[in-house]
């Protein structure tokens, strides 16, 4: 069986780890595979451009071969600062998403790597299809891309023969995803334990700080969300709050949802379980109080709450994420 042929565009401003990061974990998955038995060659990685000539963000300069084809082609992201004329910057990408959407047309299967999600798009792969991204950029390419079907909660997502994923260690969950598929769980699972990747996560939503997403034109959003920050654990009434800003119940999610893209109700959720991912870290206390604290009279809902938002229940999450003292050795746990 012939090796699975993976391209890496490189261009100018990308990412040199997310270069690299893909096809040195295939690399261990190829001496793990032969370590269990296999006499395949596993995988052909080189990084491709049709530039000559590539420097990487920080100034690394790439070796590079020519556009050739492969089966698998990997789009790093690049630096998307605050700063950055993303509009100048994607239209001197011209030739890479020309290279994207030859590659696609021949068969290709097309990967985006964090915010190489917008070169993908700028190619027209992802109209009508479902994507993710860095949720730090989510919002600027949902603006952007209306045509894309973004799930920004989610670390991978393919969808016909395209596949996304977010933000920068999003690709170890892509290239176990591909080791899984290619060489089977046990490959799979054996590479990630060498690595120290972690093989079972769901979800980017554990990783978002609100806090850092732009906010610019969301005045009446900003205000009723600090409203909401202010009464985490009250009761959730919507005339209650509409009247707080002297509007009518539909006014106020219409304003909300144009500025916010959800609900209040949903801003509340994702608020309540973020104060409650807090507690859970730093905390000795119960479940059940936590829940109590942040606005869940159940400890049973806020579990399923808390589960939809971050892929795992709170017992679980406190012992994945749980902050231990450098100081003072290790914080003494209670029983939840």
């Amino acid at each position: 069986m012939s090796p699975l042929r993976v391209g890496v565009l490189a261009y100018p401003g990308c990412f040199a780890s997310e270069v690299f990061g893909v096809p040195d974990l295939l690399a261990m998955a190829t001496h793990v595979a032969a370590a269990q038995g296999s006499v395949q060659p596993a995988y052909e990685a080189s990084v491709i451009s049709p530039r000559r000539r590539v420097i990487a963000a920080g100034g690394s300069v790439l070796d590079v071969s020519a556009v050739r084809p492969v089966d698998v082609l990997i789009v790093p992201g690049f630096e998307l600062s605050p700063t950055l004329d993303l509009d100048a910057t994607l239209a001197n990408l011209g030739p890479e998403t020309a290279s994207i959407r030859s590659q696609a047309a021949s068969g290709t299967a097309v990967v985006s790597i964090c915010v190489g999600a917008f070169l993908v798009a700028e190619a027209g792969l992802l109209d009508g299809r479902q994507a993710t991204t860095s949720w730090l950029f989510a919002d600027r390419f949902a603006r952007r891309y209306a045509d894309v079907r973004l799930r920004p909660e989610n670390l991978v997502v393919t969808d016909r023969g395209v596949t996304t994923t977010a933000a920068f260690s999003a690709m170890y969950d892509f290239a176990l995803q591909l080791i899984r598929e290619h060489d089977g769980p046990r490959v799979a699972r054996s590479t990630a334990r060498i690595a120290l990747v972690d093989d079972a996560r769901s979800t980017q939503a554990p990783y978002v700080d609100p806090g850092l997403i732009p906010t610019v034109g969301r005045e009446f959003s900003l205000s009723v969300k600090r409203w909401l920050d202010q009464n985490l654990s009250a009761r959730y009434d919507l005339p209650t709050l509409a009247q707080e800003f002297h509007v009518s119940t539909r006014t106020m999610l219409r304003r909300f949802g144009d500025e916010a893209g959800e609900t209040p109700l949903a801003y509340l959720h994702t608020v309540r379980v973020r104060r409650a991912r807090h507690l859970l870290e730093t905390t000795d206390r119960t479940v059940a109080s936590i829940a109590a604290e942040v606005g869940y009279g159940d400890p049973g809902t806020f579990s399923d709450i808390f589960a939809r938002h971050t892929g795992r229940r709170p017992r679980e999450y406190r012992a994945i994420f749980r902050r231990r003292s450098d100081h003072h050795g290790p914080t003494r746990r209670t029983q939840t």
